[in-house]
């Protein structure tokens, strides 16, 4: 389970209160996820219901060094479709996006970005946000 970051206050946002339909982009590879509410935390890395946790519950890779604490860019995402269900960026999450390469109008921290389940949702983890040396579980 990810930690919380003491310096920032506690985020309000609207949870998903129905099933949704998520199509993740990975490596050109799209992963169509049916995401029920009452799976949710799947991981506990992020937001509860955030693009990372739901990356995290099926095992799809997004980096994410600060292990989900708004600390960091490397869960850096883009939201193809569905942008307008998503909760607002903070103004700590902009502060982290800034850092990130490659930011679009679209961008968003996966860890910070959850979608209300109102209508599909299409996400892009965009190829140069690998991390082609971390160590793999033997």
């Amino acid at each position: 389970m990810a930690g919380v970051n003491p310096y920032i206050t506690e985020r309000v946002y609207e949870k998903p209160k129905q099933p949704y339909q998520i199509t993740i982009l990975h490596d050109n590879d799209p992963h169509v996820i049916t995401v029920n509410p009452k799976d949710l935390p799947y991981e506990r890395s992020g937001l509860i219901g955030s693009i990372l946790d739901i990356c995290e519950g099926h095992d799809i890779p997004l980096e994410h060094t600060c292990g989900g604490v708004v600390a960091c860019s490397t869960c850096h995402i883009i939201v193809r479709e569905g942008m307008d269900t998503c909760n607002e960026a903070s103004d700590e999450e902009l502060d982290q996006l800034e850092n990130a390469p490659g930011q679009t109008r679209l961008s968003r921290l996966g860890c910070q970005c959850v979608p209300n389940g109102t209508k599909p949702v299409v996400i892009e983890i965009p190829g140069w946000n690998r991390n082609a040396v971390k160590e793999t579980p033997h």
